[in-house]
């Protein structure tokens, strides 16, 4: 008898100790709304064993894993709960976000897509889309996509900063440049303020790039790429001591920046520091082999050093892929010269006449 008593107090302590659903699915409801996402998960789970067909239990769990950055247990998640409640918009869009934020954009604009064609009005649905096109390379699509919600939407700065990217890497940048720098002054974004003057540098819009650069230091010194903005705008306008000195800062800072490199390299070359100049084009060449630019500079620095066959072959690749390139023709026509090849450079001459009245077209 005392045997089975006290098998029978065991049993009951036991018992006491498991917590039913509701005080389960309370603990873990709890936990998430204090930011304790793991043992949120750890509750959900012990539920989803206990009630697996309860869709609030699974899209909860979805979330909870989804802040922890576990996206693909949430996906799995949210897909059992889109599985009993097909037509739910919000369980379909959280699955979007955790491709989205797992780096899966085809996957996250392959659930977009249908909200977006279900509510093309939505905003949030709609930015969200356009980012994944746009950053899988989709200018274009993104574009079509987010430029009628700009005019329904025109201070929205999400939206704005959304276009203005696709705009600006679509080529199109005196229509990206406002966009962009409407959402730098609104939210005086160090990262706005530096696409604002790379895009104004691009269009020769000195002034106002170094501005925009400028503004970009007030509220990060250390923002990658800064130093490199400010030397290339400073070589445009013609502080060359000021340019090497900011190029200093970002070869210093990140040995890797091409343009960094490239820029230096020129600018080391105007001021007749021939050998260092040559040590920075040649580490922009290595960084990118095929780059056009890069081995042009080469071949300055191979003529300022006087060796002018090597220039002319360098001079001659680039020619090769870019024929309508005017400055390239103007200095491959005066080496011509200088290696007594006078047919030659003639032909270069009118090259450079023909490009030039086309452009004065």
């Amino acid at each position: 008898m005392r045997c089975a008593a006290f098998l029978f107090l065991v049993a009951c302590a036991a018992a006491a100790q498991v917590s039913s659903p509701e005080q389960l699915f309370r603990e873990a409801v709890e936990a998430q709304r204090r930011g304790d996402d793991a043992a949120a998960v750890q509750k959900y789970q012990e539920l989803v064993k206990l009630r697996p067909d309860v869709v609030e239990v699974r899209a909860n769990l979805g979330a909870a894993l989804a802040h922890l950055g576990r996206f693909d247990e949430a996906i799995v998640q949210y897909r059992a709960a889109i599985a009993a409640l097909p037509n739910n918009t919000g369980l379909r869009l959280n699955l979007a976000l955790a491709y989205y934020k797992k780096g899966d954009l085809a996957g996250a604009a392959r659930e977009l897509k249908p909200l977006h064609d279900a509510d093309p009005a939505d905003l949030r649905v709609g930015i969200l889309l356009g980012q994944c096109y746009a950053r899988q390379g989709h200018d274009a699509d993104a574009i079509a996509l987010l430029s009628p919600l700009e005019s329904a939407h025109p201070g929205d700065l999400d939206l704005a900063w959304a276009l203005g990217q696709a705009l600006i890497h679509a080529g199109r940048l005196a229509d990206g440049l406002p966009l962009v720098a409407q959402v730098a002054e609104g939210r005086n974004s160090a990262e706005a303020w530096l696409l604002a003057g790379d895009t104004a540098l691009r269009l020769n819009f000195f002034e106002r790039a170094r501005g925009y650069a400028d503004a970009a230091a007030r509220v990060n010194q250390q923002l990658p790429g800064l130093y490199t903005l400010q030397g290339k705008v400073l070589q445009d306008l013609g502080d060359n001591q000021g340019a090497i000195a900011a190029l200093n800062n970002a070869v210093e800072a990140d040995a890797s920046d091409f343009d960094a490199q490239l820029t230096l390299g020129a600018v080391l070359n105007v001021e007749r520091d021939v050998d260092g100049a040559r040590l920075h084009v040649e580490r922009a060449l290595k960084l990118r082999p095929s780059s056009a630019m890069a081995r042009f500079e080469l071949a300055r620095v191979e003529r300022a050093q006087n060796q002018l066959d090597a220039a002319v072959r360098d001079m001659e690749t680039v020619e090769r892929d870019n024929p309508n390139w005017l400055q390239l023709h103007v200095e491959l026509a005066a080496l011509y010269y200088k290696v007594h090849r006078p047919e030659d450079g003639a032909k270069e001459r009118a090259i450079v006449d023909r490009l030039t009245a086309e452009q004065q077209k």
